[in-house]
């Protein structure tokens, strides 16, 4: 009697079981850099950041005094924070991306002392009759907490946060009246710019 031997089954093709760990590999890495960086960074709201500014720095420029010229960027100050935080808040609630816990508290804490530290050189400065100096500082230091908050964030916002750097040096060593235009090209351009990035590639 004739005895039938199983037939050899086909072998997977080698290309496509590359492809397969590939793609979990990616897999995983995405998922890792989910889980241990701060992604609700807000486009839109960086867009909206960017357009307050420049009605805030079109507004500055025409005050006549340097009271006046800063009170005008307190205000800005205040709007900005209003809708950065609602938008961020937003953002993190769509993604479950928690604020206050794991990646994005550490994004706060990291962002929170270059502020602060702005904020005790801008009395500072003031008081010592060097206005003409601020807006390089907030431009500088803006960028700093940027740049380190961003180290638990997505990789384009260090990269925001090294180009409002660049633009407060070269703002420290610029002519006094100037001080508007960066401030404009800062908050307002580069905000619109990378707020643009943002919301495109990562989700609004």
């Amino acid at each position: 009697m004739a005895s039938f031997e199983p037939l050899p089954s086909p072998r997977p093709d080698p290309l496509r079981l590359d492809k397969h760990a590939q793609d979990n590999l990616r897999f995983i890495r995405e998922t890792m850099e989910r889980a241990t960086s701060f992604t609700a960074v807000p486009g839109w709201g960086g867009m909206a950041l960017g357009i307050t500014a420049l009605g805030a720095s079109a507004v500055a420029a025409m005050q006549k005094t340097h009271v006046a010229w800063l009170a005008t960027w307190l205000v800005e100050v205040v709007v900005a924070i209003g809708v950065a935080g609602w938008t961020t808040l937003a953002k993190a609630r769509a993604a479950h991306d928690p604020v206050l816990a794991g990646p994005g508290r550490k994004f706060t804490l990291s962002f929170a002392p270059s502020l602060f530290a702005g904020a005790l050189l801008t009395v500072v400065l003031f008081r010592a009759g060097f206005s003409a100096a601020v807006p390089g500082t907030w431009l500088l230091l803006y960028g700093t907490g940027v740049v380190t908050a961003g180290s638990f964030s997505i990789r384009i916002v260090p990269l925001m946060g090294l180009c409002f750097m660049v633009l407060g040096a070269v703002a420290l060593f610029s002519p006094p009246g100037w001080g508007d235009a960066y401030l404009a090209a800062g908050f307002g351009g580069l905000h619109l710019i990378f707020g643009a990035v943002i919301a495109r590639r990562y989700g609004g």
